[in-house]
């Protein structure tokens, strides 16, 4: 056989067409369609918010797909194909420049994701994620609602589940600070609520601190921790104001719970994901100093030192 030019065009098609059945019909034609124990298909309004989702290039930077091997936001489920049947295409993501959003229906109430929305500092101070608030509010809303529904049948008892918290978080808001604060410590395990911070304050743990108040908290809590960040008009019940706390029993021990569990219904999160337990107790400390003014980081604590302590 002669190599003419037609003889290569054919033969570089036909090489095409075989790879293209192999590596993309074949697959196609043989996946699974059996849904997954969480699929359900999207309201109305949820799908709108997927269009105004992939309309603004947010699959861009958000991955919605949880490896075996991730260990991180949202990664309290492993993604399945039948999670996807409703989806056409399947924003994927190409890659995780932000928070994977596989599982994010209810990990939020929806007041704080509006804050996000309007601009990621608010609620993320670090976050490189570009504002929306060019965008009106009834679009915000709609994607909302969309973001709200990944997760699907595990979102939607998410939801519910932040739905009945906040409504008990705001009844203790609105009966003021007194009862804000009693619910606000009731809440705690009361394992956690006598625990000491069993840390000592030094000068380098509070500047540890005050660095991650600084990239995680400040956009609730505001600089002084008044809860008057720039957060806080979107957000229902408010921020707590630190301050409200001085002359109160309020252990090393309800701070960490807090910060490391989240309250939900309220737009506090959870950081268990995101700090380790020195961080915690870190911020913790640097809380109970600078706003609460007193701390229990310098009693005595039982146990072995760890061994960079002095």
């Amino acid at each position: 056989m002669k190599m003419t030019p037609a003889v290569i065009i054919i033969g570089l098609l036909s090489l095409l067409t075989a790879i293209s059945l192999v590596v993309v019909y074949w697959p196609y034609a043989e996946r699974d369609r059996t849904p997954s124990r969480i699929f359900r298909t999207r309201t109305a309004e949820e799908a709108a918010g997927r269009e105004i989702y992939l309309d603004n290039g947010c699959v861009y930077c958000h991955s919605q797909s949880i490896r075996a091997f991730d260990w991180g936001h949202g990664a309290m489920r492993i993604a399945q194909s039948g999670d996807y049947l409703a989806d056409e295409p399947v924003a994927l993501g190409s890659q995780r420049t932000g928070v994977d959003l596989s599982q994010e229906g209810g990990i939020h109430p929806d007041d704080w994701h509006i804050a996000h929305f309007i601009n990621p500092r608010f609620t993320r101070p670090g976050s490189v994620m570009p504002p929306f608030a060019w965008m009106d509010i009834k679009k915000l809303q709609t994607l909302t609602r969309y973001i709200q529904s990944l997760g699907l049948k595990d979102a939607d008892n998410r939801l519910k589940r932040q739905d009945f918290w906040k409504e008990k978080a705001i009844q203790a808001y609105e009966q003021g600070p007194e009862e804000n604060v009693r619910w606000l410590s009731q809440i705690v395990p009361k394992g956690w609520r006598g625990l000491p911070n069993p840390y000592p304050t030094s000068e380098a743990a509070l500047q540890r601190g005050k660095k991650i108040y600084q990239q995680f908290c400040i956009g609730c809590h505001g600089p002084i921790g008044d809860g008057m960040g720039p957060a806080q008009p979107w957000l229902h019940p408010p921020p707590l104001n630190f301050t409200v706390l001085k002359g109160r029993e309020i252990s090393g021990g309800i701070l960490y719970y807090q910060i490391m569990n989240g309250i939900t219904g309220t737009a506090m999160p959870f950081f268990k994901r995101d700090l380790e337990s020195q961080k915690i107790w870190e911020v913790g400390d640097y809380v109970a100093n600078f706003f609460i003014n007193q701390s229990d980081a310098d009693e005595e604590p039982e146990g072995i030192d760890a061994a960079w302590e002095p």
